[in-house]
């Protein structure tokens, strides 16, 4: 993995591109990017930087997470913290250099990582998908699970049976979405597509794992 940032959901519009067709995009905010610390091989054991994001009341975190802000020159508490990995100290950024949407440029592709909306409790219909039950015909199950185990050997239900629950809330990692503009002067980037997460809503923006880096001009 290579540096990344932490950013906003601002929300979807759309642009236009230089042949007039209209592109949606997400606008993510990445702007209060810094790098905290800077971990190598030597000392830590692995390579990595850590990234903070967001200005926090120092009220509003623990006294070993305020002294860890302290004590790399972070400018307040960090709302949100993420570790981004190298393969080796080689690329490594200083610590508290300043990070923006600079980081990526046109035609980039990324992989955006975010938590999904909440939707409450649901049924199996609306959480996973099933089919139902006849609608008609006298039946009265129509959108209910059905049988869920057996009244002999085992004579239990199984652990992981799908059944109705809380859903949304998840972990969802979107994979090669196109960077179709980094606006570094208001530290935004304009992701093609729709991202995981509600308006407001924390996301990590990567390098794309399975796409080449764009050629340097």
């Amino acid at each position: 993995m290579s540096l990344g940032l932490l950013g906003r959901k601002v929300g979807m519009t759309h642009i236009y591109d230089d042949d007039g067709n209209a592109i949606a995009v997400t606008v993510i905010d990445v702007s209060e990017n810094g790098v905290l610390q800077v971990k190598t091989a030597e000392s830590d054991g692995y390579s990595a930087a850590q990234v903070g994001f967001g200005a926090q009341k120092d009220s509003r975190v623990t006294r070993p997470e305020l002294g860890h802000f302290q004590k790399h020159g972070a400018n307040g508490a960090k709302r949100e913290v993420k570790e981004f990995r190298f393969a080796s100290d080689d690329g490594l950024p200083e610590g508290g250099q300043a990070l923006g949407a600079s980081l990526f440029a046109d035609g980039q592709y990324v992989d955006v990582i975010g938590i999904t909306k909440g939707k409450g409790f649901q049924g199996v219909v609306k959480r996973y998908g099933f089919g139902g039950l006849p609608m008609t015909h006298g039946s009265m199950m129509h959108r209910r699970p059905g049988g869920i185990g057996c009244g002999t050997d085992p004579g239990r239900v199984w652990k992981n049976k799908e059944m109705p629950g809380r859903h949304g809330v998840y972990r969802r990692t979107v994979q090669n979405l196109k960077v179709v503009q980094s606006r570094a002067e208001e530290n935004v980037l304009l992701i093609s597509g729709a991202v995981p997460g509600p308006k407001g809503g924390v996301v990590v923006v990567r390098p794309a794992k399975k796409k080449p880096l764009p050629e340097k001009q």
